[in-house]
C-alpha cells in the first residue's frame, strides 16, 4: 500500500489535477514536495517510480509518481485523483479542558482517528496544564502535526484541526446559537449517554452536529457547569464508573463512530 502524505499546498489548482488519463497525466508538469512530505519519503527510501498517496484537507486524494530526488527535494506528478468520503457522520468536535502531562497528544491523536472534527483545547478553574501566549501556540502546532499524522495513518483526508487554547470562559461566552446537540460530561445530575445520542439534530446545511465537552482530572467545579449548562449543555454520564480526563472524551467518539451508519 503506498504512503499517504498530507502536503499543506493546494493540489486542486496542480497542473495534474484534472487530467484525464494516464498520457495526460505523463505530460503534465511534476512539482517539488513540501519539506515535511519530503523528508517523509526520503525516510521511506523511496525511488522514482514509487507511487504515494497525497491529500492536502480538501477531501480528495491523489495517486502521485516520485520522478526525482535529491538531497533536499522530492519532485512528483500526480496521476490520478480520486474522490473518498471516510468522514465521521455527525461532524463532532471535543472541547478539552487539557490534561497534564502528554496525554493531550493521546486525545488528539486518538480523536483524528475515531472521526473528530475538531478539538478545542480548555483551561478551568482546576486545570493542571496552563499554558499561554507563544508556549499556547507553539503546543497547538504541535498537537496539529499529531492529527496530521493520524490522518495520514487512518486514512481520512481531512485532518482534524486543532483550534487555539482558550478559557473554559472566555469559550463559553464565545459560543453562538447551538445548531446541534450540545453534551457536558458530567457524572452529576447526568443522563445516560443512550438516552441523548438518538436525539436527531440537524444544522442548516443538512449535517448533524454534536460538540462534547470534557473536563480536567478534577472535574469542572460547580459554577463552571452550571455555565456550560446556561450555553445550551446537557449533562451526560458515561456508565458507573469515573473516567480519566483522557478517557471520557475518547468513549463517546467511540461511541459514536460504532454508531455511524456509514461504517
Amino acid at each position: 500500500m503506498p504512503a499517504r502524505l498530507f502536503v499543506e499546498q493546494s493540489l486542486q489548482a496542480s497542473p495534474a489535477s484534472s487530467v484525464s488519463s494516464e498520457a495526460d497525466a505523463a505530460a503534465a508538469a511534476d512539482f517539488n514536495l513540501p519539506p515535511g512530505a519530503a523528508r517523509h519519503v526520503q525516510v521511506l527510501r523511496l525511488q522514482p517510480g514509487d507511487r504515494v498517496t497525497l491529500f492536502d484537507g480538501s477531501g480528495d486524494e491523489w495517486t502521485a509518481e516520485v520522478t526525482a530526488m535529491s538531497r533536499s527535494e522530492v519532485r512528483v506528478v500526480l496521476r490520478e485523483r480520486h474522490a473518498v468520503d471516510r468522514e465521521l457522520r455527525p461532524r463532532v468536535t471535543l472541547a478539552v479542558v487539557m490534561p497534564a502531562n502528554d496525554r493531550m497528544d493521546g486525545i488528539v491523536e486518538k480523536a483524528c482517528e475515531l472521526g473528530a472534527v475538531a478539538i478545542q483545547p480548555l483551561m478551568s478553574e482546576r486545570s493542571v496544564l496552563r499554558l499561554t501566549g507563544d508556549r499556547a501556540e507553539k503546543k497547538r502546532a504541535h498537537w496539529q502535526g499529531v492529527a496530521i499524522a493520524a490522518a495520514e495513518q487512518c486514512g481520512r483526508t481531512r485532518p482534524l484541526q486543532v483550534a487555539p487554547v482558550k478559557t473554559l470562559g472566555a469559550w463559553l461566552a464565545e459560543l453562538g446559537e447551538a445548531d446541534g446537540p450540545r453534551w457536558l460530561l458530567s457524572p452529576v445530575a447526568a443522563q445516560p449517554l443512550s438516552a441523548l445520542a438518538e436525539v436527531p439534530s440537524e444544522s442548516a446545511e443538512g449535517e448533524r452536529r454534536i460538540l462534547v465537552l470534557s473536563g480536567p482530572e478534577g472535574g469542572l467545579s460547580e459554577a463552571e457547569e452550571q455555565s456550560a449548562r446556561a450555553r445550551g449543555f446537557s449533562a451526560v454520564k458515561l456508565g458507573p464508573r469515573i473516567l480519566r480526563a483522557d478517557t471520557a472524551p475518547l468513549a463517546v467518539l467511540g461511541w459514536l463512530a460504532l454508531s455511524d451508519t456509514g461504517a
